[in-house]
């Protein structure tokens, strides 16, 4: 009787054969598409960095980087583009870090208890971080360049790329923070160790893979922002001297030549050429940076 009551609520071998063919089925359509995918996605950029070693190869020099533009970009170098594209940098990230870091630290832990503020406040950066640049750049030109009278400069194009990668990088931040385990809060409030020791020995060093998301994001979007820029930092093609001079960027120095400047496409093509190497070089500083410090931290503990 017994034997019988489990050979019926069983499942028997012939029902349990084609489900595990629809199993398998499945599984290998799915890893299929998602090869797919990224098939796709090294393709495209693949051709993209073919298409940029193809014409901008010929005219990168030792001149090229270390020399002024001449005839409108046509020919020269971009010394004073790379000077004003890392001076527009340091200013954006010097700003943004301090801010970005001290806001997540306030929203993933001295204001966790008010759901209500940190709600509001984390819609306003999804919000933020949906804007377009180029709404950026009009805030930029209204607020920095005529209220606050700085001009057509390096520190309104820097303080303008703040204020666009200041949403990203807090809330990569701030899920960063809210990925460590509480067993860390926990252990440090039973040991007796201050809040702002426990944010910034523990909580902080934890949190730094996702502080690295959101700065490498960051970069990435400021290296490359040309919309931004136009309406704050300006068109000169001069080293600059000082904050307040203003300054082309290499993105824009890009879309100039390409549009602008009747024979300008080689340059331009050299141009993104080492806005792509810049862009990868600043990054592998940063994860060997915070990977060289994690390290560290290992070893001494």
């Amino acid at each position: 009787m017994a034997r019988g009551m489990v050979q019926t609520s069983g499942v028997s071998p012939m029902t349990r054969q084609p489900r595990q063919r629809h199993a398998r089925w499945l599984d290998g359509t799915v890893r299929a598409v998602v090869g797919l995918c990224v098939a796709a996605v090294v393709g495209v950029f693949c051709w993209i960095v073919g298409d940029l070693l193809l014409v901008g190869v010929p005219e990168l020099s030792w001149g090229f980087l270390v020399e002024a533009p001449i005839d409108s970009g046509r020919s020269g170098g971009i010394a004073p583009i790379l000077v004003s594209t890392l001076a527009i940098l340091a200013v954006c990230l010097g700003v943004s870090l301090p801010l970005g870091t001290s806001a997540a630290l306030l929203l993933s832990e001295l204001a966790a208890t008010d759901v209500r503020l940190v709600r509001v406040v984390r819609r306003s950066l999804d919000v933020l971080a949906g804007v377009p640049s180029i709404v950026f750049g009009l805030f930029g030109n209204a607020f920095f360049c005529v209220a606050l009278g700085l001009g057509f400069s390096i520190l309104s194009g820097g303080l303008t790329l703040a204020c666009m990668v200041l949403p990203i990088l807090i809330r990569a931040t701030e899920e960063g923070l809210r990925s460590v385990p509480s067993d860390y809060r926990h252990a440090a409030a039973a040991l007796g160790i201050t809040r702002t020791r426990t944010i910034w020995k523990v909580l902080l060093p934890a949190a730094l893979p996702g502080l690295v998301v959101g700065l490498v994001l960051g970069i990435g979007r400021a290296v490359a922002e040309t919309a931004a820029l136009i309406f704050t930092s300006g068109y000169v093609a001069r080293i600059p001297t000082s904050l307040l001079d203003s300054g082309r960027s290499l993105s824009l120095h890009i879309y100039d030549l390409s549009m602008n400047v009747a024979g300008g496409e080689p340059k331009a093509y050299a141009s993104a050429l080492v806005l792509l190497m810049l862009l990868l070089g600043l990054i592998s500083m940063a994860l060997s940076i915070s990977d060289r410090w994690l390290s560290r931290r290992m070893v001494h503990t």
